[in-house]
């Protein structure tokens, strides 16, 4: 995950263990409705073998296994696979990385957070389409339309505090038709598609903090204006969002797509 300019490498690496068990204590359990939904419609149970691209610390895995499903993941930051390992679930850097990992043999590949941080989303898909069988499924995720996120408000801080190279739009793959197209550009056939509401509910304003910059949407803002006055400026945008009691909520949709490999 970025750092602050010019933070030493021991400190960089410090904090980018924080934010990885960050998003493991805090922030992963916010999508637990969307890899739930996904799970239940296609009915995944011991018959599904489910690889997890972009799988971070691996909860989405855990609940695939809960349903009876074989399941592997592909996580690229050393941080948060060593979290998902730490679950005891086979998550490699690379599917090269073993010999003995076959290229083509899972019943459901699922991309739930990578498109909101590969540079190259047609590649990613095409890998995806690969890695899948024959009559098998591949789901693509990202959040819904921003006026039916509340957390859009605070998104926007990214973008404004990262100066001339701001991150990309979060909300930019639900546009109407984008995931379609990745789909139909790898080969695969439309099966479906659903949206979930997956809030993102915190007890108190340093948990929101912690979570929010834990997701790697906020690493340029941060790298290019510094933690502490992002982290400011976070506090401020999640007012509107904070209860008496001090908890904060905002409603979110989250929409995915589901796509089959021909035979």
């Amino acid at each position: 995950m970025a750092s602050a300019q010019g933070t030493a490498p021991g400190l960089a690496r410090s904090l980018g263990q924080s934010r990885a068990r960050d998003w493991a204590e805090i922030q992963e359990r916010m999508l637990v409705p969307l890899y739930e939904a996904v799970y239940q419609r296609l009915e995944v149970g011991p018959a599904t073998s489910v690889l997890g691209l972009g799988c971070r610390s691996g909860l989405s895995l855990l609940l695939a296994a809960a349903h009876g499903a074989q399941v592997a993941g592909l996580e690229a930051e050393d941080e948060l696979r060593a979290l998902a390992r730490g679950r005891r679930l086979r998550v490699l850097a690379d599917g090269r990385d073993e010999p003995d990992v076959p290229r083509t043999a899972h019943s459901l590949v699922t991309v739930f957070e990578q498109l909101h941080h590969t540079a190259d989303p047609c590649r990613l898909v095409a890998d995806a389409a690969r890695l899948t069988l024959p009559g098998g499924h591949v789901v693509l995720a990202g959040w819904g339309p921003a006026e039916r996120c509340e957390s859009a408000a605070v998104l926007e801080l990214a973008r404004r505090r990262s100066g001339p190279c701001p991150p990309r739009d979060p909300f930019a793959p639900s546009a109407p038709g984008v995931l379609e197209r990745l789909l139909a550009g790898a080969g695969l056939r439309p099966a479906g598609s659903g949206r979930v509401n997956c809030p993102f509910a915190y007890p108190d304003l340093d948990s929101a903090v912690r979570g929010l910059l834990s997701t790697g949407l906020y690493d340029r803002a941060v790298a290019y204006s510094g933690e502490v006055p992002v982290a400011k400026e976070l506090i401020e945008a999640l007012h509107p969002f904070t209860a008496p009691d001090g908890s904060v909520r905002m409603a979110n949709v989250f929409r995915y797509v589901v796509a089959e490999r021909p035979r």
